[in-house]
């Protein structure tokens, strides 16, 4: 774990324009897939972020040999000699490990997976995915913190998730192209991340239906049928967001190449309420600002609703607004642990349970802060950018799990920020 900082100081508007990475909730979720189908995989518009790493060591125990190749692209290779047993010291370090759950099952009949860690933001139970994978015929047996996963031949079944969860939808997706017969996952989640993983699929040689609605109809083939499949990755919609909030609280005008505004829709309406002016363009998505923010009321949800992911953003954006917002939490607990260090910060923030009062002030004032996690601690960043003085943010080594090169990102488009070893 490093130690280093991120140094911020404000300096004016940013102009330019920055290239938005692949998704960090695809990449992982495609590279785990990959245990499906032996074949050589080539994957391209991969963020350079540690987790990325960590994913590539866990499928190396497994059996996949992972390469990057540079220019974003990496090769996966599955020769055949899987183990279906993921070890304890690399799922432990990342929560995405879950997702090699749905794969190893469906395709080898057997998993041993500990249950995986990850960012620290409360309760995230996988009670979904157990029972979704339960229904298509699996047996389960909790030891010792492991999962033992069993089952002869999965079957196809008609599945309502509680919850439209996306890692259920994954792991539940997964397991079912090699169920026999179909699969119905109904109340499935509908990210932009959950249709690239279907689209992948697909070119594997998967049969499914009505990808990107809540209801998808998943056609069973024959184990050992699908094949190695070359992708690209979705881009990140919560990096596109964040260059946005940076834009929003510094002024001036950035365009996000490769950026989709079409999976940002809620979002980039809700940035327009309060006061950006958002427009689509042949290469991305190109945003300005028009002055201070206004404040607005937000809540989370599914998708297409606003992320959770979004909201530390949203939080930040609301500090330095003109009026009062209050932003809900209709999906996690635990996801205002970084409003203290808002605070520090100067933002007049009031968060009790699930709800978080926000009266927007003039300017932040610098001081010293530390990551909570990943999206918090580029929220922390941004709001070092609508700050007078130093802003010190630490713990990056969260923000590095999940942001390619968000220091050098955000200089090259004129903001006063370096990164700085401890």
């Amino acid at each position: 774990m490093n130690d280093d900082r991120i140094l911020i100081r404000r300096a004016g508007p940013l102009v330019g324009q920055v290239v938005i990475p692949g998704a960090k909730n695809s990449v992982l979720k495609l590279m785990a897939a990959s245990l499906l189908a032996e074949g050589t995989y080539v994957l391209d518009n991969v963020p350079d972020i540690v987790d990325v790493g960590i994913m590539s060591e866990l499928l190396d125990a497994i059996g996949v040999r992972t390469e990057v190749l540079g220019g974003g692209r990496m090769r996966l290779v599955n020769g055949g000699d899987i183990s279906p047993v993921a070890p304890y010291e690399h799922v432990e370090r990342i929560r995405a490990s879950i997702n090699v759950l749905g794969p190893l099952l469906g395709r080898y009949g057997q998993v041993s997976l500990s249950l995986p860690g990850g960012d620290d933001f409360g309760s995230r139970p996988i009670d979904m995915h157990l029972k979704g994978l339960e229904a298509l015929g699996a047996t389960f047996e909790l030891r010792h913190g492991v999962v033992l996963a069993r089952a002869d031949r999965l079957h196809g079944a008609e599945i309502t998730l509680d919850f439209p969860s996306v890692g259920a939808t994954e792991n539940i997706l997964t397991a079912a192209v090699h169920a026999k017969g179909t699969t119905i996952i109904d109340n499935a989640a509908r990210e932009p991340e959950i249709a690239d993983l279907c689209e992948f699929l697909v070119g594997m040689g998967a049969d499914i239906e009505a990808i990107g609605s809540s209801r998808l109809v998943i056609h069973g083939v024959a184990p050992g049928s699908l094949h190695a499949t070359d992708h690209r990755v979705v881009p990140d919609r919560i990096q596109a967001a964040t260059y946005i909030a940076a834009v929003a609280v510094s002024g001036g005008e950035v365009e996000l190449l490769g950026a989709r505004a079409d999976h940002m829709d809620m979002l980039l309406r809700r940035f327009r309420d309060m006061g950006l002016s958002i427009n689509s363009t042949a290469d991305g998505v190109l945003v300005f600002d028009n002055g201070r923010l206004r404040s607005i009321d937000v809540a989370t949800l599914p998708y297409p609703g606003i992320a959770t992911d979004y909201k530390p953003l949203i939080v930040t954006m609301l500090a330095v607004a003109d009026g009062v917002g209050i932003v809900t939490e209709n999906l996690y607990p635990g996801r205002f642990r970084y409003v203290e260090e808002l605070q520090r910060l100067g933002a007049d923030i009031r968060a009790d349970g699930h709800h978080a009062v926000v009266r927007g002030v003039r300017q932040l004032s610098g001081a010293p802060v530390k990551a909570p996690d990943i999206r918090a601690g580029a929220a922390l960043v941004v709001a070092g950018l609508a700050a007078e003085g130093e802003t010190s943010v630490s713990g990056v080594h969260h923000i590095d799990r999940g942001y390619d090169d968000l220091v050098g990102r955000l200089a090259a488009l004129g903001a006063n920020i370096r990164r700085v070893s401890a």
